[in-house]
């Protein structure tokens, strides 16, 4: 039996979207340990939702099934999957939602939004299994066109969690959907050019740099983000008042503001640039 199931949606907490999900869950699968990883992805941000899942799931027990449902295309022709890697099982859409969990295993870069080779593109030691959820018997009568985490993501997690294979819910899918992810590059005079890709709860900036790309030192480094200069890389949000720069907790460069929101201060959005240079 795998025990743990974690929720991803952009469900909100105002309805009973998730404990519909939760109530099936439970109703198949009575001992299963269900955690929310988030319910406040913004409504169909699907970068959103591949962030905080790329950032968390590195975190739970192997056998741990996670059910992200932020899906614009309910009720279309899109794909619902179950994908099974050497980390973990996932039940969602097939829409590029598991992005940056599975960036890492890619063997070329993807430039642009596109179907990726189960087979031929991502590296042996993931062990990718993708699987199209087609088989009727673990389903539900009567499935709702807009409900699919309840009447189909839900039920094939909670059948996961039992022990069933991913072969038992369909054939195997040849691709899988996945997006083009930001990151940053190198100028000719050995700046770094890079991007927001993330606005936290706190308002802070995640970047797509990462400890691994910067080159400069970190006492002299400038950050140019908005219409602001940052001096220097600081090790907490509280090192400093105001304005500060730190690697945040997943290895990602971001931009602060002690007891503040940079993201207010600033008035950036995600996508905006970022820019390193001695």
């Amino acid at each position: 039996m795998r025990s743990v199931i974690t929720l991803t949606t952009d469900f909100g907490l105002c309805d009973g979207y998730v404990a519909s999900m939760k109530g099936v869950i439970l109703r198949i699968s009575p001992q299963v340990n269900i955690v929310d990883i988030s319910h406040l992805i913004k409504p169909q941000d699907i970068h959103q939702a591949a962030f905080v899942l790329g950032t968390t799931v590195g975190y739970f027990p192997p056998e741990t099934i996670h059910l992200a449902v932020v899906d614009p295309g309910v009720g279309t022709e899109r794909p619902a999957i179950i994908v099974k890697t050497a980390f973990g099982y996932f039940v969602t859409s097939d829409n590029g939602s598991l992005s940056y969990v599975l960036k890492p295993y890619l063997i070329t870069p993807l430039k642009a939004k596109g179907s990726v080779s189960v087979k031929a593109g991502f590296k042996a030691e993931l062990a990718l299994e993708v699987v199209k959820i087609t088989s009727s018997g673990f389903l539900p009568s009567g499935i709702s066109n807009t409900f699919h985490g309840r009447d189909i993501f839900a039920p094939a997690a909670a059948y996961l969690s039992l022990g069933k294979t991913p072969s038992d819910f369909g054939e195997p899918a040849g691709t899988i959907d996945m997006r083009p992810l930001s990151q940053p590059h190198v100028n000719p005079d050995g700046s770094i050019s890079g991007h927001i890709i993330h606005i936290d709860n706190f308002g802070n900036l995640i970047t797509d740099i990462t400890v691994s790309d910067i080159t400069q030192d970190y006492n002299s480094v400038v950050i140019e983000v908005g219409k602001e200069r940052i001096k220097g890389i600081v090790n907490t949000y509280a090192a400093v008042a105001g304005l500060l720069a730190c690697i945040g907790s997943s290895g990602y460069l971001e931009i602060a503001v002690k007891n503040g929101s940079a993201a207010s201060l600033l008035a950036v959005k995600t996508g905006d640039a970022v820019k390193l240079s001695d």
